[in-house]
């Protein structure tokens, strides 16, 4: 099962004899679906080759801080903003000190300091220098600021002695990287998620859609799922592999949305409605293709039921998100859809100019009744795991609420 797709991995590789263990590590993780790039140090060059690294990843190598192709456009920054998930296989004594110093002195150290997203490391060395006390204690302040610590095994080492040291094997780094994505923020949760577009017949052949390719939502599902969440998926039409581990309702009009979203709502204690669905339908699709005769064609239309004002108005209620795709006026018009549908969260995207629609990353702006919070440009797969985040911290502050209120009237 591809558990890692959609993954943006950034692998770092330092100087050590378990560097030859990273080959195959890189190839076990695309296996797994993630797309892997790799940073090297001037120390793990020594031990593997870049072209062995770059053949494996499908990618180059970046192993130079001040390198003037990338550096003008902040290479560094670039990279740790392109990854899902750091993790440094193997990972020195000496690389896991400079991590602890907070030094950027080279590519790797500067992209680690420069993450937000989840970093680990793959302790690589003498049996004796990881006992150090220097070691364990760098090890307690990784710990303290949130850095996954993988391993290290025990065994027989490269320099004859036997002991705690070694680096994991790639499947158990790979089983590990998978659980960094596993927050549990939602766990036990059911989600209904719409995605994608919706489809209006006109006439056997033509009908009223729009541009969404329903890749946010698709990765909304996926970070939801991540979560610990129970999904339902109701996707218009699309060409996206299906989530794994979500339960999937395949639909075309917004007709058909509105009663997969009914039939599934029961139970649920989210709806994020990602879809972007058609205002509007032909009043009396045509059974014949139209052929082209006159000049002028004119259609009838009516108006689609409102899928995010039925969530929104349900009994019992169901926390309810939507989306708002504008061209101007961004918070003011999320604002509006805020009262007029009265939901709970409005995530609003700008549409044009390369934003949105077609893309792979994207911004939003989350309003809310007490404000707006502005997650920036990234690409949609860590938009989705922020917004599930701030989702879930919404989402509890409200129920810890509710059952303030019901302990008091009971």
């Amino acid at each position: 099962m591809d558990t890692l797709t959609n993954k943006r991995l950034l692998v770092g590789v330092t100087g050590g004899i378990a560097a030859y263990k990273t080959a195959d590590l890189i190839r076990r993780l695309r296996d797994a679906g993630a797309e892997v790039r790799v940073v090297m140090t001037r120390a793990a060059a020594e031990f593997i080759t870049p072209l062995t690294l770059q053949a494996v990843s499908g990618h180059p190598v970046y192993q130079h801080l001040l390198d003037t192709d990338t550096e003008a456009g902040m290479g560094h920054i670039d990279l740790a903003r392109w990854a899902d998930a750091i993790l440094v296989a193997p990972a020195s004594a000496n690389f896991i000190a400079r991590l602890v110093q907070g030094r950027a002195d080279d590519l790797l150290s500067a992209v680690c300091l420069a993450a937000a997203v989840p970093v680990a490391v793959a302790p690589a060395m003498n049996q004796q220098m990881w006992s150090n006390a220097a070691t364990q204690e760098n090890m307690r302040v990784l710990h303290v600021r949130k850095i996954q610590v993988f391993g290290p095994g025990e065994g027989d080492q490269a320099c004859g002695e036997v002991g705690p040291g070694r680096m994991l094997e790639p499947l158990d780094l790979v089983a590990r990287v998978e659980h960094l994505f596993e927050t549990g923020e939602l766990r036990g949760v059911k989600v209904v998620i719409t995605a994608g577009p919706t489809w209006e017949a006109i006439d056997p052949v033509r009908g009223i859609t729009n541009r969404s390719s329903g890749k946010m939502g698709y990765a909304v599902a996926d970070a939801a799922i991540e979560a610990g969440a129970q999904v339902v998926l109701i996707s218009g039409p699309t060409s996206l592999a299906q989530p794994s581990r979500a339960q999937v309702v395949r639909v075309t009009s917004a007709q058909e949305m509105y009663d997969a979203v009914h039939a599934q709502i029961d139970g649920a204690r989210i709806f994020i409605g990602v879809a972007a669905v058609a205002d509007y339908r032909s009043a009396q699709p045509a059974e014949r293709k139209f052929k082209k005769a006159a000049e002028r064609l004119t259609l009838e239309l009516v108006r689609n039921p409102d899928i995010l004002t039925s969530v929104a108005d349900r009994e019992p209620r169901v926390f309810t998100v939507g989306f708002a795709a504008e061209t101007d006026d961004l918070e003011a018009n999320a604002r509006e859809k805020l009262k007029s549908k009265g939901v709970d969260l409005v995530a609003a995207n700008r549409v044009g100019d390369g934003l949105a629609f077609e893309t792979d990353d994207n911004e939003l702006l989350l309003v809310d009744r007490a404000g707006a919070t502005a997650l920036p440009r990234a690409p949609k797969s860590t938009l989705a795991r922020a917004l599930i985040h701030e989702i879930a911290l919404r989402y509890h502050a409200e129920s810890r609420i509710k059952d303030s209120r019901q302990a008091h009237r009971t």
